[in-house]
Formats: C-alpha cells, structure tokens, sequence
C-alpha cells in the first residue's frame, strides 16, 4: 500500500521506516541559483530552471514551507536592481521590509540598501557570490528601538488575507509541512554585524536581551496562532551560531541568552504535537548538540563535512536520540563519478538503515557540480535504497 510523503517524512524521522529513502525539496535538495543555469549551458533542457520540473526529475519528495505565506522567518526574494544585474536576498521577517535604494556603482560593482536595510555591495559579474556587507541598521538601542516596531507579530501583512482559506488549503496538503521559526543570534548578526554583535555580548548584554525577546516574542505568538488551526509536522529555526573551526560564541552564551527562549518557542510546538523540530546551523555544531538536545531541538542539517560534522559518528553517539539531514560532501560532486560513490557509499548505507536521516549535500548545490555528476549521485542514493536509476 503506498503511502504520502508527509506519512513516510514522520515515519522516518520516528525511526518506524528503517531503509526507507526521502529526498526533501525545496530545502535539503536545493541549488545555487547558477546551477541550474550551468547545466542548460551544458545541454539540459530549460525547463530544469523551474524548481517544480526540477522536483519531478529528480523525483524528490515536496516539503511545503509557511514561509511562502506567512513572514515569519527569512524567505528570498529577487530585485532587479538595473543594469541587467537580478539579486536574490532573504531579508528578515520585518514589515514593511525597506525599499531597495541604489547608493553608487562601478564598472564591477553596484553598491545598494537591500530589503532589510543593509547596506550591501554586489558584484556584477557574479551576483549570487556573498556580497561585501557595508553597514547595518541596528546600530545602538536608538537605532533599535526604532527597528523593532517592523517585529510585531500582528502586523496585518503578515498573515494571509483569508485565514479560514488558507487554513484549509494547508491542513489537505499530502506533503509535510514546514514552520521555519527563525532564530536568535543569526536574526542579530544580520542586523547589527558580528563584529559589533560578539562586542555588545559584553559591553551592552541588555540589549542584547531585549533584542532576542522580541524575537521570541515575534516567534511565540506565530507558533501559538498557526498550531491551533494548521497541522504542523516540523519546524525549523535558522540559528548560525557556529563556523568551521568551532562556535562564534561560548556555550555559557548560548545557555544564556538563548536556551531559555528555545525552550519557549520548542514547549509551545510539543504541546501541540510537534516533535521533528530542526536547526539550520553551519559550521562545526558538535558542541551544540547536546545544548539543542536540552532545549527540544533534536534534528540537525545540513552538517557540514568541512568543518568536521560526521552524520556516522553523531548516530552512533546519540542514537535515536537526534534526526540527521545532509552531511554528503558537497566537494565530491565536482571531483567524479568514484568520490561520489565513495562519498554516498561510506554514509548512507548505514544511515539510512538505522532510520531518521534525510540524504542530500551538506547544504547547496554548486554550479561546479555538473548535471551529469549531480544523476550519478541521486542514483547512487537510489540504488543503496533498492531504488531504479532516475529515467534518461
């Protein structure tokens, strides 16, 4: 009997389907936005730049996320910010967001304010590359106090229009549905730098607190709102508190700071059934398992290989304790078909028959990778799952 992708999501992440493959889009299986673009240069057919052509021929399974309708998190968007130059950014869940303004440019550079007040400097030639961030809105507690007036939970434009509609449409979906709930210090990195951000841990830590309350209250009273009317299956914070060499920031910080009001967003979710509850975290967040362990946070992507996450060596340490996503690295796809097979072959096959791991790469597809590549290591998940190879 054949069951829907939200039912074989839970019973994977409940350890109830061992061996059994998912491949989540448009989060886990996701691409540069070059990517796509490199591989109609190399003679794929166009369509593969439409993410829902790109879900059937990869034949992944649909995760839908409320980011598309509710703004409770960041969700990217494109400017087209002249010049034939299009620029995608993920503001921040403010309204109103700022209005993109051009500031000056040059022959290789476009220098603007972005939708989250950011003052940013893009380069032409390569627009998707990380730009050169110039300065922050948040500043000192005058510039924030008048930031956080765009953080008010019922801000009428941040909910869809018709409630009872979109109610119903979300709870018939077939696929898993997704609450991204932010997070605490990757909101304040964004919007005061970190450099100024790890200072004023220290110099202004009131601040500090009075900021990341009104993050959870921003959280709390969204979480609170769509779990009474929609059926949640998980939800995800985006907290990037770590780097490639270790955390950004002490684990007495973090249980500070931040842990408490974890556990306020987290009891609000359990209480009303949630329990598959992720981190996107970057950089080497071994350190901070256990810490997300304590607050309710017990799945982890995408764990990345670079900075010495090992998906192998965290089952083994925690068991079922911890869902795993990602941790295939990114870096084989570009070297051939044998690194690739070695990559999936050392990881997956165990992981996936101790249950509650989601393959993909250890966080996007680089345009490096070519789509032939990219077939081979999508049946070679397949084939360690008893799957057919993907149709020519």
């Amino acid at each position: 009997m054949s069951i829907s992708a939200r039912e074989r999501f839970l019973a994977i992440c409940r350890f109830e389907r061992r061996g059994d493959l998912c491949l989540l889009t448009p989060y886990f299986n996701g691409f540069w936005d070059q990517t796509p673009k490199e591989w109609v240069q190399q003679g794929a057919p166009e369509q593969i730049l439409d993410e829902r052509f790109r879900t059937a021929y990869f034949q992944f399974d649909d995760m839908h996320f409320l980011r598309d309708e509710i703004k409770s998190c960041q969700h990217k968007t494109y400017i087209d910010i002249g010049r034939g130059v299009t620029w995608g950014f993920a503001p921040p869940p403010i309204i109103p967001t700022y209005e993109p303004r051009l500031i000056e440019e040059d022959d290789r550079t476009i220098t603007l304010i972005n939708q989250g007040g950011v003052k940013v400097r893009v380069f032409k030639d390569n627009p998707d590359t990380m730009p050169m961030f110039l300065d922050r809105p948040v500043r000192d507690r005058a510039t924030w106090n008048e930031y956080k007036k765009r953080l008010d939970p019922n801000t009428p434009e941040r909910w869809p229009s018709d409630w009872s509609a979109y109610v119903q449409k979300m709870n018939s979906k077939a696929e898993p549905t997704t609450l991204q709930v932010g997070g605490f210090f990757s909101f304040l990195w964004e919007w005061m730098g970190l450099e100024r951000l790890l200072y004023m841990l220290h110099d202004d830590p009131s601040l500090i607190e009075d900021m990341m309350e009104q993050i959870c209250y921003l959280e709390t009273e969204i979480v609170k709102r769509v779990v009474k009317d929609i059926r949640i299956d998980c939800a995800m914070f985006l907290d990037n508190i770590a780097f490639k060499a270790g955390l950004l920031i002490s684990p007495a910080m973090v249980r500070k700071f931040m842990m408490p009001r974890y556990r306020r967003v987290t009891d609000i979710l359990r209480s009303s059934g949630v329990d598959v509850i992720f981190n996107d975290g970057d950089g080497d967040v071994r350190e901070l398992i256990p810490l997300w362990l304590e607050c309710g946070i017990n799945a982890h992507w995408p764990l990345e290989c670079a900075a010495g996450n090992d998906a192998v060596a965290l089952r083994k340490k925690y068991g079922q304790e911890i869902i795993l996503a990602g941790n295939l690295d990114k870096r084989a796809l570009s070297k051939g078909k044998d690194a690739i097979r070695e990559e999936v072959m050392s990881k997956v096959p165990f992981l996936l028959e101790s249950g509650g791991y989601f393959p993909s790469v250890d966080h996007t597809v680089p345009p490096d990778v070519t789509l032939e590549n990219y077939r081979y290591f999508i049946n070679t998940i397949r084939e360690v799952a008893g799957l057919e190879k993907l149709p020519e």
